[in-house]
């Protein structure tokens, strides 16, 4: 008995592999919205969930979970959506199976043109806004992991990678609508860059958590303006129209207004791992993920 118990014991590992091979196989399929009676509400649902962002022409919340760890489980990362209430509208829209789907421990994202684009280790992947279907990838295979991404109009993705304490993996990546990848800035005054977004003048705005700098560079990596958040440890970036600019802090909790010329403000505070935060354009307000914490935050804004 013990030695046929551990003959299905090692038989575990390969019969995994190729369960998850077989599914990779099948044909996509996205999580059902819940069908909850009117007098009932979901909340919650989030595992490590990263960043998020706003899908304005369904008028909901994206919410992008890292999974379980790779080292524990691989290929766990799902995307849920949220109401603007709060409440959940689709527990696993990308991710509810991994029929023809790989997405391992996603973190940044942006939705441009109808795409979703997520940042999966040294990969960037992009679903479809409405079937939640796969569309593409790019990888790069230099880079260690990708936190943050920006995506423009045409199809250019930047990218951050935070890195270790050695300056020489503090990069900021610009990958092409080719593919064509190339290193734009590397090392100081990077310091562990996170948070990446767009000014008003099509420059790229990079925060850091080894500091509080905000920085602005322009799309040839030259660096034209810092500015400095309340605290440092930062995470999140969310730039508006007039060039308003919305920090948050992962290690400090906190979030920092930096108006055009202007010191920067604390507008929110409290809010554990405050990550990588999106912007709800209709209802003026942040929507900040909390990845460890397992929850989101909603910030009314003035």
């Amino acid at each position: 008995m013990a030695v046929a118990a551990l003959l299905a014991l090692c038989s575990t590992g390969p019969a995994t592999v190729a369960h998850a091979q077989d599914a990779a196989d099948q044909p996509f399929m996205a999580g059902a919205p819940l069908d909850l009676s009117s007098n009932a509400k979901t909340y919650g649902g989030f595992r490590f969930a990263e960043s998020m962002a706003y899908d304005e022409a369904r008028d909901l919340y994206v919410a992008v979970n890292a999974g379980i760890a790779q080292n524990i489980i691989p290929n766990d990362g799902y995307i849920s959506l949220i109401n603007p209430d709060g409440s959940t509208h689709t527990l696993k829209w990308i991710g509810v199976n991994r029929n023809g789907l790989t997405l391992n421990h996603p973190l940044g994202s942006d939705i441009i043109n109808g795409l979703l684009y997520v940042a999966d280790i040294n990969v960037v992947r992009w679903f479809d806004m409405e079937s939640g279907e796969p569309r593409g990838s790019v990888t790069v295979e230099d880079a260690q992991r990708f936190n943050d991404i920006e995506v423009a109009e045409d199809g250019t993705i930047w990218a951050s990678q935070t890195g270790t304490e050695e300056s020489g993996t503090w990069r900021l990546y610009r990958i092409g609508p080719d593919g064509d990848s190339s290193v734009v800035v590397e090392g100081a005054p990077l310091a562990r860059p996170n948070g990446v977004a767009f000014d008003p003048d099509g420059n790229v705005v990079v925060v850091n958590i080894n500091d509080n700098a905000v920085l602005t560079f322009s799309p040839d990596g030259e660096l034209v303006k810092t500015e400095h958040a309340v605290d440092g440890g930062n995470d999140g970036l969310v730039i508006l129209d007039d060039g308003t600019k919305y920090v948050s802090s992962v290690r400090i909790g906190t979030v920092s207004r930096i108006r055009p010329g202007e010191e920067a403000e604390v507008v929110a505070s409290g809010i554990p791992s405050a990550a990588s935060m999106s912007y709800d354009s209709k209802r003026n307000r942040l929507l900040i993920p909390m990845n460890n914490w397992n929850a989101i935050t909603i910030v009314e804004l003035d």
